[in-house]
């Protein structure tokens, strides 16, 4: 740039700034880059030259560098919900994480829903089984098996409930502790699932003959005029009463209640954290769907183990984490997390997730199963014969000798 065409800029910018007495005011601060971390680690590889997405690199520490134990090549095992389409809709808005946007996810896929209070995610019902955590805020929660045995309760935060596959049921956002509405994570026992073919009520009436209607219900067609021509999905609808009222008759009340309180149940406490597992031996109903709620304090880390039942969904709930994947055959993969993230371990697949912030790292690890299983590598080696585990490793009798024996899901750092 030349020295006249500087000074041109710059009279301008002042005569505009003169002209404008907005912009007289002093500026906002901006806020200082995000530094991203470069693809270097000691003399191995080099700063990047071409364009970059620093703040996007700057979440993916490991990513950008991994550790030196990373080798060959392992399928992408994470996703972001704020990377799935919102769809939004009167009174709220869902995103999904299935197969479609994470490749490996076969066994498992979530949704992400947001009620405002007093808005439906409309009666209707999957051909999978539905297993949820609410997020925050409260919802009711109402249906019906194939006994005409019915179902009501509402559902606050860390609580989980589960609809086996056919089963009807609807959610209704509630307003309570200032929170309006509801937000929570759906699990599906099927990666490949889709909330779009989801049978809803008003989708089917909406395709069936009203002659049809007025014969099934006994009631002349007249009665079925304002039905929707399409489906609701989220729609606002009746403030809902105590809930009392919405405990329905009919032959009685489900056997296995379709709800759970998470956050009721005492955790296995370690001097790194706590996790509370809840499978079909504390919840039941619950038939396909195991899961864990991790809590990790600051340089603590979930154990190396894995899990011999199944492939691993996790979503991330709070904090920032990183997991190494080992997939044999010299293969290993690290990937970063924070809140929001879904993270994929399949099956067998040897994984510890260590907290990398300075918060604790909240996260649910969810199985396809009635039982949760995991096994420990420290227990493992505790508990073969020793000179066989210093003939592999190489260790001190005395360091094979002084390795737990007991589970400690959550280490300390």
């Amino acid at each position: 740039m030349t020295e006249i065409s500087r000074r041109s800029m710059i009279a301008a910018a002042g005569g505009a700034m003169m002209a404008s007495p907005a912009l007289a005011q002093p500026a906002a601060p901006v806020a200082a880059p995000v530094a991203a971390p470069l693809p270097q680690r000691g003399s191995k590889g080099a700063d990047i030259l071409g364009p970059t997405n620093d703040p996007r690199a700057a979440e993916e520490p490991f990513t950008q560098a991994p550790p030196a134990t990373d080798h060959g090549t392992m399928p992408n095992l994470k996703w972001s919900f704020s990377d799935s389409h919102m769809r939004l809709e009167e009174g709220g808005w869902a995103r999904q994480t299935t197969l479609r946007e994470l490749p490996i996810s076969k066994a498992m896929a979530g949704v992400n829903m947001r009620l405002k209070a007093g808005a439906v995610r409309e009666m209707h019902w999957h051909k999978e089984a539905e297993w949820s955590y609410m997020i925050k805020g409260k919802a009711r929660i109402t249906a019906v098996d194939q006994d005409g045995r019915t179902f009501a309760d509402d559902v606050g935060e860390g609580d989980l409930w589960y609809f086996p596959g056919g089963i009807p049921h609807a959610i209704q956002g509630l307003s309570a502790d200032g929170v309006d509405g509801c937000e929570f994570l759906l699990v599906f026992d099927d990666g490949g699932f889709s909330e779009d073919s989801t049978f809803l009520l008003t989708d089917w009436l909406a395709h069936t003959p009203k002659d049809i209607l007025a014969k099934n219900f006994g009631l002349p067609e007249s009665a079925f005029a304002k039905i929707p021509e399409k489906e609701l999905y989220i729609f606002p609808g009746p403030t809902p009463g105590p809930l009392s009222a919405d405990l329905m008759g009919g032959a009685g009340q489900i056997p296995k209640t379709f709800s759970h309180r998470m956050l009721a149940q005492e955790p296995i406490r370690t001097r790194g954290g706590r996790v509370r597992i809840t499978d079909s031996t504390v919840f039941p109903a619950s038939a396909t769907i195991a899961a864990a709620l991790v809590e990790v304090e600051p340089g603590g880390m979930r154990e190396l183990h894995w899990h011999p039942n199944g492939d691993e969904w996790q979503y991330y709930l709070s904090g920032k984490g990183r997991m190494t994947v080992f997939g044999s055959e010299s293969k290993a993969r690290t990937f970063d997390y924070q809140a929001g993230d879904v993270g994929y371990v399949p099956f067998a697949m040897g994984h510890y997730i260590e907290n990398t912030g300075d918060t604790t790292l909240t996260f649910l690890e969810m199985f396809k199963s009635p039982r949760y299983a995991d096994v420990s590598l420290t227990q493992w080696l505790a508990l073969t014969p020793h000179p066989l585990v210093e003939a592999h490793l190489g260790m001190d009798p005395k360091q094979v000798d002084a390795l737990r024996q007991t589970k400690a899901p959550v280490v300390p750092g």
